[in-house]
């Protein structure tokens, strides 16, 4: 099981979504979110989704360019610059203290 990590901080477990099918569906059909769901995407929508969740896109090198909190039934504009974004639970990067700098990896 792949880890979201900050410095050697275990912040949660990941899941990766890698293939054309994950991507696609992402989180819909789910009731919550344990850990987080990483995405090779430069924006995110959360239609037919059942929560809110927070954003994080990373550049090529995993510094959060803009963290963004996504209601359902919204979508994010395209971050320039993003290789990646990470959704989590809604508050979860402000819990863990992660905002625009820090550098985030997937282990």
């Amino acid at each position: 099981m792949p880890w979201l990590m900050h410095d050697d901080r275990v912040l949660a477990s990941a899941e990766v979504a890698d293939g054309r099918a994950a991507r696609r569906r992402g989180l819909l059909g789910r009731d919550g979110l344990d850990g987080v769901l990483v995405l090779p995407v430069r924006s995110v929508h959360t239609f037919g989704m059942r929560f809110p969740i927070d954003v994080a896109f990373c550049d090529a090198d995993g510094v959060v360019l803009r963290v963004v909190g996504l209601r359902p039934n919204r979508v994010t504009r395209v971050c320039l610059g993003a290789r990646t974004a990470i959704e989590a639970p809604q508050g979860a990067f402000r819990e863990w203290g992660i905002g625009p700098g820090d550098r985030l990896e997937v282990r």
